[in-house]
């Protein structure tokens, strides 16, 4: 895909379902007596590997471009799979398919592609095998292919060492198979679409500060499910928005859920000029987002609110290569443990289009305000590495170059459309 530098951004959009909420919908719809209906699912590589692997497991999944219905079977309903399961790219299904298996009254080998045996899986492993579940990567190397041995769950309570929702997740979900509560404690809360969706099908959930605690051996209902368009998604025009002089972008129907609202937070800091719109509070609070070129500075972004933007960072990292001033990102090290590790990656490639950047342990430090030019990116099959550079490339003289175009499919098909529509 080439990229050229443009002035003209303006225009309206709806972007795909939520990504994590598609795969939440899906995996309790599985689990759940009756029928769920989800529209606005997201149709990307990702969530289809969730769909895929539930099929595998006797559920019948009916996909069509208005809805997705699932046949639930209830909690104890799956089947033991014919052959393996591959998740493909997606981790969340990884990690979070991996503690409904464990509980499960059979055998799984559970795999994905090249980039997901590279990920770590040593942080669900550790947490499962403790509630009893054996769980053991096939070769060793505490990354997928993971072989799981359906076991008997005991309740316990994790203190995870990271703010993360797949964590999070997969205990939450292997809680469900327990011999009592279960509660997971984070140092920071991280994004809570499990916690909200398992109350609405039916789960007893309760949160207090960073724990969240489930009861055992709930009798899950059916639900209809309209997924919020992603605002992971939607960060890409956020920033294209703010950063092309004149542009205006209006947004349609992005969730705002504040465990995932960062990169507003964030824009706003650095002088963002972001509306809200029609905000509505149905489940998961969603709103219009009014996006208008600004002339943002720089910001230090660390602590707590990384957990609530670690996916939008690499499109932060391009704002603020083109912002005025210093801008310091701290305690992002889950960065490095992506679909790719983004620090460098991210560092390496703004570097070479002319930012002053310099990357450290957990994140990195840019001095904004300098030409980009365009230069070729491999983004290493990581959707959002690609998806960032298309935005600098927007504000950078020349062409940028970027390899792997499929590789958007995964959250995001039909990318590049949306980008030159607005832009030409």
């Amino acid at each position: 895909m080439i990229i050229s530098k443009t002035t003209r951004c303006r225009g309206e959009i709806t972007v795909p379902g939520d990504k994590s909420i598609s795969h939440r919908a899906v995996m309790l719809g599985a689990l759940s007596e009756g029928t769920t209906e989800i529209t606005n699912f997201l149709q990307g590589a990702d969530c289809l590997s969730t769909i895929g692997c539930f099929r595998k497991m006797g559920i019948e999944i009916d996909n069509t471009p208005e809805r997705i219905l699932i046949h639930g079977r209830g909690l104890h309903g799956l089947s033991a799979p014919s052959g393996v399961l591959d998740a493909g790219n997606s981790g969340t299904t990884t990690r979070l398919i991996s503690g409904i298996l464990a509980a499960q009254p059979f055998e799984t080998v559970l795999t994905g592609d090249s980039s997901i045996q590279k990920r770590p899986m040593r942080r669900i492993i550790e947490p499962l095998s403790m509630m009893g579940a054996d769980i053991t990567s096939v070769n060793g190397n505490d990354c997928a292919p993971l072989r799981i041995n359906g076991a008997p769950l005991h309740g316990i309570h994790y203190h995870s060492g990271i703010a993360s929702a797949q964590v999070k997740s997969a205990v939450l979900l292997a809680g469900l198979y327990a011999d009592g509560i279960t509660r997971v404690t984070e140092p920071a809360v991280s994004r809570n679409h499990s916690e909200i969706m398992l109350k609405y099908f039916g789960a007893s959930v309760n949160t207090e500060g960073t724990t969240a605690a489930i009861e055992p051996d709930p009798v899950l209902k059916g639900q209809k499910v309209n997924v919020p368009g992603d605002i992971s998604s939607a960060a890409f025009f956020i920033a294209a928005g703010l950063l092309i002089p004149g542009a205006e972008v209006l947004i349609h129907n992005v969730g705002i859920n504040p465990t995932r609202d960062g990169i507003l937070r964030v824009a706003k800091a650095m002088g963002g000029n972001i509306t809200y719109l029609n905000v509505r509070h149905d489940g998961e609070p969603t709103a219009d987002l009014l996006i208008k070129h600004s002339a943002l500075h720089g910001t230090v972004i660390e602590g707590d609110i990384i957990p609530t933007l670690i996916d939008e960072l690499p499109v932060i990292n391009v704002m603020a290569a083109c912002a005025e001033g210093t801008t310091i990102v701290r305690n992002a090290e889950e960065l490095r443990a992506k679909e790719s590790n983004r620090i460098d990656i991210m560092v390496d490639y703004l570097k070479a289009m002319g930012c002053d950047i310099t990357g450290t342990k957990d994140g990195m430090i840019i001095n904004g305000g300098r030409p980009l030019h365009g230069i070729e990116i491999d983004p290493h099959m990581d959707h959002r590495i690609a998806m960032s550079f298309a935005i600098a490339g927007l504000v950078a003289d020349g062409s940028t170059a970027i390899a792997e175009d499929d590789i958007v499919s995964v959250s995001y098909p039909g990318f590049y459309d949306e980008l030159r529509r607005l832009t030409n």
